[in-house]
């Protein structure tokens, strides 16, 4: 399942196995979460928390795909959204 923040912010947050927090970013509308659980078809590793106020949508992983395959250009937007995530754990890293 795919989640679009429409409005508002949420709260990403990545807990060890001991439940110590090891990252929280807060991200704003027009934000897509859990695009890497649903391209890679395996559970997403970060839990979102929107604020009070938030509007957020969902869309099924079949449909995303059905949109993927029938136009290159959303594929190609969601390369970049997958870059830009792999680029700021890798800051968050360094």
């Amino acid at each position: 399942m795919l989640f679009i923040l429409h409005q508002g912010e949420a709260t990403l947050a990545m807990n060890s196995a001991f439940g110590e927090k090891l990252l929280a970013v807060e991200v704003r509308a027009g934000s897509l979460l859990g695009l890497p659980g649903l391209i890679g078809n395996h559970p997403y590793t970060l839990t979102a928390t929107a604020h009070a106020g938030a509007q957020v949508s969902s869309v099924e992983r079949d449909a995303v795909m059905a949109l993927m395959r029938a136009d290159p250009a959303i594929s190609l937007s969601v390369l970049k959204v997958l870059a830009a995530e792999v680029r700021s754990a890798r800051q968050a890293i360094a």
